[in-house]
């Protein structure tokens, strides 16, 4: 009887198979030429919790756009539209 319950192994949920997505950059994909400083609802989705620029690899944009994202959050900092730092922005 042992065997039997054994041979029977059931999950709750199906086993979760890693797929890559491939990263894509959406200025480029939506065509967005330029990076609004003064929007700050739409500069927090390229900052962490802590109020740290997130880097090229995880959010995926173009080494372009991405310095233009960096230099946005800067001058929206020094218009204190965003904070420097804070224990929980979002």
């Amino acid at each position: 009887m042992a065997t039997q319950n054994q041979s029977e192994i059931r999950y709750l949920t199906p086993p979760s198979i890693d797929i890559k997505k491939k990263k894509f950059c959406r200025f480029r994909k939506n065509r967005i030429r330029y990076i609004d400083y003064k929007d700050p609802e739409f500069l927090k989705r390229f900052v962490n919790e802590q109020g740290k620029i997130l880097p090229r690899r995880i959010t995926g944009t173009s080494l372009k756009y991405q310095r233009k994202v960096s230099q946005a959050v800067k001058r929206c900092r020094h218009l204190a539209l965003m904070p420097f730092v804070t224990d929980l922005l979002k």
